[in-house]
């Protein structure tokens, strides 16, 4: 079968839906699928940057190609990526199935209007956010307010199926009072994180972080919980001189306020922003040196981050949000916290990093007993299943 992924970006841009689509494409091709993946010129979109021109807009893979397209955007609050010339892709290209990510974007919207004329099915996985955790101001949410009440019905139903990572994640899109297609719950995998290399020393070496540290990976974006994670941590700074906070990712908006933050704490020595870290050897590397991984985040569909620092022992501390609670057995896998509570954050950062026995235990059972049930290749397995599903139908 030919497929056609459609994803806002694709790596080298950064990002969970990003990385999700680059792991699903090369194992849909061993199940004997053609997979062209249509995403745009963007690096990033808040702060908005393109591709840099080494990277192809063109390229052949070993499982299709990938068509890095031109987009265009609305200026500030209005933001919305829109892509040149993708009904005029698909048109030339005519998948025998559509694959597209995220809803409420460009690209859903597009592979309905080539369902409605090639009767080419889609399907859609919507990696969804409810309205209060998106990023921007009043204008934005009312934005996607309308599109909930007025736009979403129609391409929403016209899906073959809909794929979401959890229970919850259906719940709240089936809140929405929309009518849905058939609704699929399939998680997403996990990819091993390659080794340290040998003799390249340690990651607190390498970034120069003093001390033991407590981690937080992702995009530095409003709706992590990152001020309350610095006010946090200061709990924790104040019984534990030698105790540091290290922020792994990029800038999504938030980089000036966790600074100012820290600094009016008198911690501004204490937190490391790294940015982003192109090697997922020194990834590796920050998880296994932390004494725990921590994600405060207001909403989060699924938190792969978690599975990834559970897969080098480190235990979590996570907020009982979106699917969080579906992968952290709290107690077992980690500990979890309401969401926007710093003085219950930071109990639980004191806790683990006092308490090591259980800080170790913790760690052992996400290893041996959580990140198992998470692999790309049953996921793959999956999809080619429904893929085959419907076009038999």
């Amino acid at each position: 079968m030919k497929v056609a992924q459609l994803s806002t970006r694709y790596p080298p841009g950064p990002g969970g839906v990003e990385r999700h689509v680059a792991e699903l494409a090369p194992r849909l091709a061993e199940r004997g699928h053609r997979v062209d993946v249509y995403t745009s010129d963007l690096y990033r979109e808040f702060p908005w940057q393109r591709l840099p021109a080494s990277v192809p807009r063109e390229e052949r893979t070993e499982f299709g190609a990938v068509h890095r397209l031109r987009v265009w955007s609305l200026p500030g609050e209005l933001h919305y990526p829109f892509f040149r010339g993708l009904d005029r892709a698909l048109a030339r290209d005519r998948p025998d199935l559509v694959h597209a990510h995220t809803y409420g974007t460009h690209q859903v919207a597009v592979a309905r209007r080539h369902r409605r004329r090639f009767g080419t099915p889609f399907v859609l996985t919507a990696h969804f956010h409810p309205i209060w955790s998106i990023e921007g101001g009043w204008l934005r949410h009312r934005l996607r307010d309308f599109y909930d009440r007025r736009v979403a019905g129609p391409i929403v139903r016209s899906a073959a199926a809909i794929i979401v990572q959890t229970r919850e994640e259906e719940r709240l899109l089936r809140g929405l009072g929309l009518t849905l297609p058939t609704v699929v719950i399939i998680p997403p995998g996990y990819r091993p994180l390659p080794p340290p290399a040998p003799g390249s020393g340690t990651f607190a070496g390498r970034y120069a972080v003093p001390g033991p540290f407590v981690l937080f990976v992702g995009r530095l974006a409003s709706n992590k919980g990152l001020v309350d994670l610095v006010d946090a941590f200061a709990t924790l700074a104040a019984e534990e001189p030698d105790a540091h906070l290290v922020l792994l990712g990029e800038d999504g908006g938030m980089r000036d306020a966790v600074v100012a933050r820290a600094r009016s704490a008198g911690l501004e020595r204490r937190v490391r922003l790294v940015g982003h870290v192109d090697d997922d050897r020194w990834l590796a590397a920050a998880y296994r040196e932390a004494r725990c991984t921590v994600l405060p985040s207001e909403y989060e569909a699924f938190g792969l981050v978690l599975l990834e620092s559970m897969a080098e022992g480190t235990p979590v501390v996570a907020t009982r949000v979106g699917g969080i609670p579906e992968v952290v057995e709290d107690g077992r896998a980690g500990l979890l916290i309401p969401p926007r509570s710093p003085g219950e954050l930071g109990t639980a950062l004191r806790r683990l990093w006092q308490d090591r026995a259980l800080a170790a235990r913790l760690g052992e059972y996400g290893r041996t007993e959580v990140v198992p049930r998470f692999t790309w290749e049953a996921l793959a397995g999956r999809l080619d299943a429904l893929y085959r599903e419907i076009g038999a139908a």
